[in-house]
C-alpha cells in the first residue's frame, strides 16, 4: 500500500520527511504507551524508529512536543472511529450509544490513549478536553443533531451544541471510569446513560385531543 501524506494532492506520494516523521510518531505512541512518559526518552523513541538519536527534533523540539503530539495522533485515531460509527448509524435514538461502544472497543488498538484515559499521565488530564479529534467529534455530533431535528426525530427546543458538548463529556468520563473500573462495567451503565440522552433528546409525546 503507497504511503502518502493526507495533506498531499491525491496520486502525490507521501514524502522522505513525512515519511521519517510518521515514523517518529509512529514509535512514540507505541513507547509513551507501553511505558509512559517519565520511563521513555527521545532517544528510545528515534532508536525504535530506526533514526539517529537528533533526527527527532528536526520535527519536534523537545520530548513534551512528541508527547503531546504522539497523544493528539493516537486520540484521533479512536474518535476517528467514533464519527465513523455516529454518520453511519441511522438510528437518532443510537448513535450517542454507539460512540461510546465503538470507543471502548477500539482502545486496545490505541495504547497511549488508553494510558491517558487510564488516569497514568495525570499532567495531561485537564487537556484531554481539547484535543482536535475532540473538536471535530463535537462538529460531527451537532451536525448529526441538527439534521435529526430537520428530520424530527430530536426535540427542536434543545441546542445542538450545548448537547453535543454534554455528549462528549459524559462519553469521556465513561470511558475514563470504564478503563479504570474495568470493561464489565460497560454492561452495567453504558444502558443507563444512553436512556438518560434519548430522554434529553426525544422529541415529546404527543398527548391526543
Amino acid at each position: 500500500m503507497e504511503n502518502r501524506d493526507p495533506s498531499a494532492p491525491a496520486g502525490q506520494a507521501e514524502s522522505k520527511g513525512a515519511q521519517t516523521r510518521r515514523a517518529i510518531l509512529s514509535s512514540a505512541i507505541a513507547r509513551f504507551g507501553r511505558e509512559g512518559y517519565r520511563a521513555t526518552s527521545v532517544a528510545d523513541i528515534a532508536r525504535d524508529a530506526a533514526v539517529g538519536g537528533s533526527v527527532a527534533y528536526a520535527y519536534f523540539p523537545n520530548k513534551e512536543a512528541l508527547f503531546l503530539a504522539a497523544v493528539d495522533e493516537d486520540a484521533a485515531g479512536v474518535i476517528d472511529e467514533g464519527l465513523v460509527s455516529a454518520i453511519g448509524t441511522p438510528d437518532s435514538r443510537q448513535w450517542p450509544k454507539t460512540i461510546i461502544f465503538t470507543v471502548l472497543g477500539a482502545l486496545d488498538r490505541y495504547p497511549l490513549a488508553r494510558r491517558i484515559l487510564a488516569g497514568l499521565e495525570p499532567e495531561i488530564t485537564n487537556r484531554v478536553l481539547e484535543m482536535p479529534s475532540l473538536a471535530e467529534l463535537r462538529k460531527v455530533c451537532v451536525e448529526r443533531l441538527r439534521a435529526d431535528q430537520v428530520a424530527g426525530t430530536v426535540r427542536a427546543d434543545i441546542d445542538p451544541l450545548v448537547m453535543a458538548n454534554g455528549v462528549v463529556t459524559i462519553m469521556l468520563s465513561l470511558l475514563m471510569s470504564l478503563v479504570q473500573l474495568g470493561e464489565d462495567a460497560a454492561t452495567l451503565y453504558v444502558d443507563d446513560v444512553a436512556a438518560v440522552l434519548e430522554a434529553a433528546v426525544d422529541p415529546p409525546v404527543q398527548l391526543g385531543t
